[in-house]
């Protein structure tokens, strides 16, 4: 049964949701996407992902926001059961969610986020919620700062999609949800590397112009001990970003005036 300290809204009632607004410095929004991740990984995967990495964070000056599930997916549109919405109406639903937070007195957010197709639009939205001084809202990819942990892993620097960081991170948050006996099939369909180049520029192709499978990376090298390993750190990381902006005024986030 939840407890009114527990730090996810929804599970709360008015009542005890006022004890816990007012204690938090910082809110945590998971956002993330279902969208195809090939044959081996659930549509959830980026979902799942940033959900598992924010309710990590267990501490009183913290709240968590339910995940905002369906992200901007429209380049993997050819693959059966992915979902998405505007960029538009991904950051109208994204800033008026935090405006109402704001109301309760949190002004200071993180964007959890799973799916590198939600970029662009948290960044806006974030510069939005900034210039109206509505609230100080930071994006932030899980795998953002783990480009030494996948090299010394994998000899990758960074993420595919549906490869072996992502795989290896299901399998560390959902293992049941990792079809093992497609994972071959994934990577033998999938791709390299992402998009296609040409003379610098990156072509606008959707994801199933360049992978048959979906996957772009080499799922078959997944395991669970590399997805602890990268749970745990991305977690870490989250927590240092928490108490980088739990530890200023949320005067002090804003630019100074114009010179």
């Amino acid at each position: 049964m939840p407890t009114r300290d527990t730090p996810h809204l929804h599970e709360h009632t008015t009542t005890t949701a006022r004890d816990r607004l007012e204690d938090a410095s910082v809110a945590l929004l998971p956002t993330g996407a279902i969208e195809q991740h090939g044959p081996a990984l659930p549509l959830g995967t980026d979902y799942l992902a940033a959900r598992a990495v924010a309710d990590a964070v267990d501490r009183p000056d913290v709240v968590t926001l339910p995940p905002v599930p369906v992200g901007v997916s429209a380049h993997h549109r050819q693959f059966h059961g992915t979902l998405s919405v505007s960029p538009e109406t991904f950051t109208a639903y994204v800033e008026e969610t935090v405006e109402s937070l704001a109301a309760h007195g949190v002004r200071k957010v993180v964007f959890v986020n799973g799916h590198g197709g939600n970029g662009d639009a948290l960044t806006r939205t974030a510069r939005r919620l900034r210039a109206k001084e509505v609230a100080f809202a930071v994006p932030w990819n899980w795998w953002s700062n783990l480009a030494e942990t996948t090299e010394d892993l994998f000899g990758i620097d960074g993420i595919g999609h549906a490869d072996e960081v992502e795989s290896s991170l299901v399998y560390a948050v959902a293992a049941e949800l990792v079809r093992e006996d497609a994972l071959e099939r994934a990577e033998d369909e999938g791709a390299d590397s992402w998009g296609v180049d040409v003379a610098g520029a990156s072509l606008p192709y959707d994801t199933a112009d360049f992978t048959d499978s979906g996957a772009v990376g080499h799922p078959t090298r997944a395991s669970k001990e590399a997805g602890q390993r990268l749970f745990a750190e991305a977690t870490a990381d989250l927590e240092t970003l928490v108490d980088w902006l739990a530890e200023r005024s949320f005067a002090s986030l804003f630019p100074p005036e114009h010179r």
